[in-house]
């Protein structure tokens, strides 16, 4: 594997080694800051301090370059692409969105009567449903009265004929006529069930009722929704909204059908602005009689003809990133003829679909790994570079001990937790950090019921035990700096489940969580026995711990879906 990763050499070909680093320009970084790499000697611009020469290795890379050889970037499939808004080539702004249904072409079939029923005929998702279609069998006690009352009118029609007509109008109204009436009639027996028949037409996206449950009038039983048009939702950045008008041509692609552009016109611009991502939604409609696009499809829209004077913001794919609580990272290919990589710290603002707004770090034309990205964070840790766990060059950030958190289709071996060294604190603080454990274990346990509203809870309670622990009580250097950083990291997942609203965002946050109380009660201990529990299949196959006091899986990933999904990795006493 390493001969893959890393290449072959020749141990003896030193001139053109010497060579290659003589012709190397000399660059400068901060001991303290290695993300900072300058041209020419001068002052940190981060922290002041006096610049050093950065360190070459023999095949002429700086300390944090790594090089892959072209067969490890084979097999493990990495894939990379330049990032930038291409705004001056195509002279059209891009925008990300999503298919969704047309509300406008959307139906319900209600319930006209309070009845229970006994056959549903339209169960399933995804199935056609023609007007005049049985759709469900229902017994109503109110309709057996009835019954009997329209057979007695029935009887004095000659006599009182407004009688009969109100009875009937009653059956009217409730959408019973026709044959069914005239079976009534006809045989003089009153029927015990009668039959709901569909007056919309379209495919079933939602159902509402089952078999034996009971029904209210007005209630609906299924909905469905006519796909030979369907909206497609863009999302606007607050600065561009100046840009775009209702009639503007938008061109439309999809991953499905990536050789294919399909035109339509931009027929609404919602008027309120997302407090939370500072986003509009534009919307257009698009022709689908063919049924090509599905709802809840990702598309991409151009406009043509305008731009941005505050240029297009930088969007690169989720699959680029790799988080470890606090820090966003990527990998950018520093050499664009050969496969050499390096990591970046990068800003991110607004998600939209699947891509992530970038506010610093990468710049037009950059080219980053977008396919593959844990496989090389691997290929860093191993070589001794930075990475996403080693936060300087050769040494392991305090507080971020190398555990393989998240799995990649090329490295699936993502289970294995390496325990960071014990410590030795004061009780004292042991018990004050037990305070925050037991908040952590209560956010995990809604997260098991599915309450997100006790998440919020005792995600501030877990914020309000954080300010009570003492750091002052940790008298050795190394221990209060690893503190500081973990309380930091820990403090921004708890504050992002007590305001986040998306449910997988809390997951997400609750990830992160997990790995900062992992480090914690490794390193300082809580006076218990731990549990750190793994799922395999948690964020979308990636992998994700959590902690526990019991030995007995509950799972906060999946809840009831999957309770029992995943094992216990360590066990820190």
């Amino acid at each position: 594997m390493g001969w893959l990763f890393f290449g072959r050499s020749n141990p003896n070909d030193t001139s053109s080694k010497q060579n290659t680093v003589t012709e190397t320009t000399q660059m400068w970084t901060c001991a303290m800051h290695p993300q900072i790499m300058q041209p020419e000697a001068g002052d940190c611009p981060i922290c002041g301090m006096d610049l050093i020469p950065a360190e070459t290795s023999a095949q002429g890379l700086l300390a944090n370059q790594f090089k892959l050889s072209e067969n490890a970037m084979a097999l493990a499939n990495i894939q990379t692409s330049s990032v930038g808004n291409h705004q001056t080539e195509v002279n059209a702004i891009k925008l990300s969105g999503k298919i969704v249904e047309n509300e406008d072409n959307s139906a319900i079939q209600p319930a006209h009567f309070n009845g229970r029923i006994e056959k549903l005929y339209v169960n399933s998702i995804g199935e056609k449903v023609v007007k005049g279609q049985a759709v469900a069998k229902i017994y109503a006690a109110d309709l057996v009265a009835a019954q009997q009352e329209l057979l007695t009118t029935y009887r004095l029609r000659a006599s009182q004929p407004q009688l009969y007509q109100a009875v009937r109008n009653k059956f009217k109204n409730w959408k019973i006529q026709g044959a069914q009436l005239d079976a009534v009639l006809k045989t003089g027996e009153v029927t015990t069930s009668f039959t709901i028949y569909s007056h919309v037409s379209g495919v079933v996206t939602e159902i509402s009722v089952s078999d034996g449950a009971h029904i209210m009038d007005g209630k609906p039983i299924f909905k469905v929704s006519n796909l030979a048009s369907v909206w497609a939702n863009f999302d606007v950045y607050e600065h561009q909204l100046s840009l775009f008008k209702k009639g503007q041509t938008i061109m439309v692609t999809t991953n499905a059908y990536p050789n294919k552009v399909y035109k339509a016109t931009v027929d609404f611009i919602d008027p309120i602005l997302n407090a939370q991502t500072r986003t509009v939604t534009l919307r257009a409609v698009l022709k689908n009689a063919d049924g090509v696009f599905k709802p809840g499809m990702f598309v991409e829209g151009a406009i043509e003809g305008v731009s941005d004077p505050k240029g297009e913001s930088i969007t690169i794919p989720a699959s680029a990133i790799l988080w470890t609580g606090e820090r966003s990272v990527v990998y950018v290919k520093t050499n664009p003829s050969s496969p050499v990589f390096e990591m970046r710290e990068i800003t991110l603002g607004q998600k939209i679909a699947d891509q992530y707004q970038v506010l610093e770090g990468l710049q037009n034309g950059n080219e980053i790994v977008t396919n593959g990205t844990f496989t090389v964070d691997a290929a860093a840790q191993l070589q001794g570079k930075k990475s996403m766990m080693n936060r300087a060059t050769g040494q392991t950030s305090s507080g971020q001990q190398s555990h393989s958190v998240r799995g990649d289709a090329a490295s699936p071996a993502s289970s294995k937790l390496i325990m960071n060294k014990r410590l030795n604190v004061p009780k004292e603080f042991q018990d004050q950090l037990n305070s925050v454990f037991n908040a952590y274990i209560n956010i995990k346990d809604a997260f098991v019921e599915e309450d997100s509203v006790n998440v919020v809870k005792a995600s501030k309670i877990l914020l309000k035990d954080l300010t009570k622990v003492d750091m002052k009580l940790l008298k050795d250097q190394s221990a209060h700096t690893q503190w500081m950083q973990l309380e930091k990291q820990i403090k921004i997942s708890a504050n992002a489940l007590a305001t986040m609203q998306e449910v997988a965002a809390k997951k997400d946050q609750f990830k992160q969580l997990s790995l900062q109380l992992i480090n914690a009660v490794q390193v300082f201990g809580v006076n218990k026995k731990v549990y750190v529990d793994f799922c395999p299949m948690a964020d979308d196959n990636l992998g994700a711990y959590w902690l526990s006091q019991d030995k007995k899986i509950s799972n906060p990933y999946f809840g009831g879906a999957m309770l029992s999904c995943g094992e216990v990795k360590q066990v820190i006493e």
